[in-house]
């Protein structure tokens, strides 16, 4: 039995992602490591565990490829003897996210980064529209405040 875990828009360009390029496993998830969507693992622990260390493993190639070419380092791939990781970046207009791609011989790191192109235009459209934040003190917050003190104190 497989896990899911979802944040309800990540799951279908997920779940095509999964299916387009043939992964067994994938987390869609925030820079920081949050978990915004995820097919394929066994255990939850598991999840935190891959985003956290996916998380770490961008944030230092950021650093390192600042450092040594003056860009962020962008995409990580890893080939073991049965199985492969990517690690790529999705844009989006409120954060850069990570997708984390496990996959074996059924699939290949070529069909993995052609799907990803589909992944971040599916993120981009589906991803909930950026919330205009109402600013954290009102425009006259300040005279309001000095008027209101002053007829505290009888000043005004």
């Amino acid at each position: 039995m497989r896990h899911t875990m979802t944040i309800g828009w990540a799951d279908a360009p997920l779940k095509q992602f999964v299916d387009d390029a043939r992964v067994e496993l994938a987390i869609l998830m925030h820079s920081s490591g949050q978990v915004l969507a995820q097919l394929g693992f066994q255990r939850s622990i598991d999840v935190q565990t891959a985003c956290a260390l996916s998380a770490a493993i961008n944030a230092s190639a950021e650093h390192l490829g600042t450092m040594v070419d003056g860009t962020p380092f962008r995409g990580l791939h890893y080939a073991g003897n049965a199985r492969q990781i990517y690690l790529g970046q999705v844009p989006t207009a409120e954060a850069m996210l990570l997708v984390l791609a496990v996959f074996d011989t059924e699939s290949s790191l070529g069909i993995v980064q052609l799907y990803l192109k589909e992944l971040q235009a599916n993120v981009a459209a589906a991803a909930p529209a950026a919330e205009s934040a109402a600013p954290a003190l009102a425009e006259n917050f300040e005279a309001d405040l000095n008027r209101n003190l002053a007829q505290l104190f009888g000043r005004g």
